[in-house]
């Protein structure tokens, strides 16, 4: 039996950076969202992971983020990650919509991702417009997206870092 339930670190967290190391390489740490998650913590109570027979199948983990002069707080999320024997299940899909409903419960007004936009919009994503959102680093635009959760995402401009 599949069930999506909040993150347990002492229950799930080597798991989960077992699954990110396999789904991502290596060369995943190089990234510029590893940036904002290396000064900053994930949150499990928000963070949804896909565990079937005991095992982390499917993760969404989710992390705070302020954005622009004026700080406003939003959530980072990602990466998603699913074991091969699960990718074209929209399992992917499913856990981040599960992390966006427990986001959107806990009041934050806003979500932010980097991924395909073809994948993601199905659940609400839409791309920013070019510069609209700034990271530390290099990043593609074109894969920069946001969505409201309790409050306005469109309204987030400037540079993202961890609170």
């Amino acid at each position: 039996m599949l069930e999506i339930i909040a993150e347990n670190p002492a229950l799930h967290a080597e798991a989960i950076e077992d699954l990110f190391d396999r789904t991502f390489g290596p060369g995943h740490f190089a990234k510029t969202a590893e940036r904002l998650r290396e000064f900053s913590h994930s949150l499990p109570e928000i963070t949804r992971v896909a565990v079937k027979d005991g095992e982390v199948v499917g993760v969404c983990r989710v992390w705070p983020l302020v954005v622009g002069p004026s700080r406003e707080r939003a959530l980072f999320y990602g990466p998603v990650a699913v074991t091969p024997d699960h990718r074209g299940s929209r399992l992917g899909l499913t856990v981040t919509g599960e992390a966006l409903e427990a986001g959107e419960k806990a009041g934050w007004p806003a979500a932010i991702l980097i991924g395909a936009p073809k994948y993601f919009g199905e659940i609400g994503f839409t791309v920013t417009p070019k510069n609209q959102l700034l990271f530390p680093g290099p990043q593609d635009q074109a894969r920069v997206m946001v969505r409201n959760l309790a409050g306005d995402a469109n309204q987030l401009s400037g540079l993202i870092t961890a609170p």
